[in-house]
């Protein structure tokens, strides 16, 4: 992240006893448009594997770890410890963490969000028997509505004669369930292709000054 730094602009300001001093200027910033980010002939989309970081990123795909900037930038990451994804390992003492406090004695955090429910759902699926084709409907509920609820399958004919199936169907998410699938939907990150690198770089020296 130094590299990165060296190049933003200084600001002059005056101390207490009327000395003056300089400091980087760290509130200016760079961005990416976004009609440039979606554009598939400079950017494509990449998962994070487990290990993965912005320096490794950088460091494979751009050739050196200082680069992880542009990782960071042209995905609007400000802070990779909360928008980037944990590995698996850490994932698991981060759940053991959160929901330790909510365990029952003898139990972990981890057992504790595997065994209660986050979130609950009511699913509505209608099938065109004759063709396959179904639009499903997800509902989240209140865990009262969802105990209550019925699973059933109902079988209607429209006006046009087509036979429509109509499934009524729940399902919950354990906090668990919530953890993996909220950090797992970071994994998925736009990067800009390799050959325009340079050319980045020589815009953000001369916009960032």
């Amino acid at each position: 992240m130094s590299k990165y730094f060296n190049y933003f602009p200084k600001t002059i300001y005056q101390l207490s006893d009327n000395t003056v001093d300089s400091a980087l200027k760290i509130t200016s910033r760079f961005n990416f448009e976004q009609s440039f980010k979606d554009n598939t002939a400079i950017a494509y989309e990449y998962d994070i594997q487990d290990g993965d970081t912005p320096e490794i990123i950088a460091n494979k795909l751009y050739g050196s770890p200082e680069r992880h900037w542009v990782v960071l930038l042209f995905n609007n990451i400000i802070d990779p410890q909360v928008d980037w994804p944990l590995d698996q390992r850490t994932l698991i003492r981060f759940i053991e963490d959160k929901y330790k406090a909510n365990a029952n004695v003898g139990q972990s955090g981890l057992n504790w969000a595997q065994s209660h429910n986050h979130s609950y759902y009511i699913i509505e699926t209608r099938t065109t028997t004759n063709t396959g084709d179904y639009l499903e409907t997800k509902t989240e509920t209140d865990a009262n509505t969802y105990a209550n609820a019925v699973s059933s399958i109902t079988n209607i004919t429209l006006s046009d004669g087509s036979p429509i199936k109509i499934t009524m169907s729940k399902e919950n998410k354990s906090y668990y369930v919530y953890e993996t699938e909220s950090n797992d939907s970071k994994r998925t990150i736009k990067l800009l292709k390799q050959e325009f690198i340079p050319a980045v770089e020589e815009e953000f020296r001369r916009v960032i000054k």
